[in-house]
């Protein structure tokens, strides 16, 4: 079934849609001929500019925040399909703001998952992130629980129809607050370029590609699942070795002149990121594009009519970190081909 077909039609609510990724999961949809698609968020003003910039009469724009029950379960009437992509997701506030990364992160899914169960939807999507698995921050940590929580609620549904899956992302180049316009900004002022740890290594995709997997994902989801894209993995040092040479000459410097500074890790940052456990591994099928980590019991979750989705067959890695000696790191010509992508 093509992606276009299936989300034709749709009535879609998007949280998160006036965020980095949210908001390019709308325009994408937009084009995909959905009924509607209403864009629930916290941020008046960005969801106000997304309103103004599309000017369709197919969006929605809902001022709410996931943390209030009673306005998500009003947002999810008449919805078919749910990408639940909310969440506080800079590593080092949620260090510093844990209970409010409790409140949005779990409490906040928590809503969403819940009131789900009081309406005919179709299919819920939780946007994830790799660090989630293994957690040593209070951002993976909320996020893993938000991922237990989606998963678990296809034992919790009883008799209900709805399916709800996971899709985990890598770090998504040029989105706010990530390390792209970062260094961009530290460049065009002359420098210092600041790095946390010379030997950090990253997973890293393009917001076309994470959006691809959002769709791909959607269309393959029975509930339960937990879809990983493929991806290459870098150093975070190539990467702003490679955007100083590119991008100084065009604020007036001399790529020399910029120094790259090392301050030391942030609270709860790794050196390396995994895109799976060791334990999902074991349940872990792929094709060329991306994994699917199922629950042990699949086959209890979804009809016994349904099987495997065409195409993957068990996966036989068993190390997913981006520091693996096993896994592809992109040198720096294919990083500077990456950045041209975006």
């Amino acid at each position: 079934m093509h992606e276009g077909n299936f989300l034709k039609d749709k009535s879609i609510l998007v949280t998160g849609g006036a965020g980095s990724i949210g908001s390019v999961l709308v325009k994408k949809l937009l084009e995909l001929d959905p009924r509607v698609i209403r864009i629930f968020d916290n941020n008046e003003t960005g969801l106000y500019d997304l309103y103004n910039e599309l000017q369709s009469k197919k969006i929605r724009p809902l001022i709410g925040d996931i943390r209030d029950k009673e306005r998500i379960n009003r947002a999810l009437e008449g919805i078919d399909i749910v990408f639940h992509a909310s969440a506080l997701k800079h590593v080092p506030l949620c260090e510093y703001n844990p209970f409010e990364a409790i409140k949005t992160n779990i409490l906040g899914t928590q809503n969403v998952m819940a009131a789900a169960l009081d309406h005919p939807i179709d299919k819920v999507i939780l946007i994830s992130t790799d660090k989630a698995a293994n957690p040593t921050n209070v951002m993976g940590a909320t996020k893993l629980l938000a991922e237990r929580l989606t998963v678990s609620m296809n034992y919790y549904k009883g008799e209900r129809s709805t399916a709800f899956s996971c899709v985990r992302f890598g770090n998504v180049l040029n989105t706010r607050g990530s390390v792209v316009p970062l260094f961009e900004k530290q460049i065009a002022k002359g420098g210092p370029v600041t790095l946390t740890d010379c030997d950090m290594t990253r997973f890293m995709m393009t917001i076309p590609k994470a959006i691809d997997l959002v769709f791909k994902a959607t269309e393959l989801s029975r509930g339960g699942e937990i879809f990983i894209l493929k991806m290459p993995s870098l150093r975070v040092k190539d990467l702003a070795e490679v955007m100083v040479e590119e991008l100084a000459p065009k604020h007036g410097y001399e790529p020399g002149s910029i120094e790259i500074q090392n301050i030391g890790k942030r609270p709860g940052e790794k050196i390396y990121e995994e895109l799976m456990t060791s334990y999902e591994a074991e349940y872990a099928y792929e094709n060329e594009d991306m994994f699917i980590v199922l629950p042990e019991n699949y086959e209890e979750i979804i009809s016994s009519s349904s099987k495997l989705p065409e195409g993957f067959k068990k996966t036989d890695r068993k190390i997913y970190s981006s520091n693996d000696i096993d896994s592809y790191l992109l040198n720096k010509m294919e990083i500077k081909n990456l950045l041209s992508e975006m």
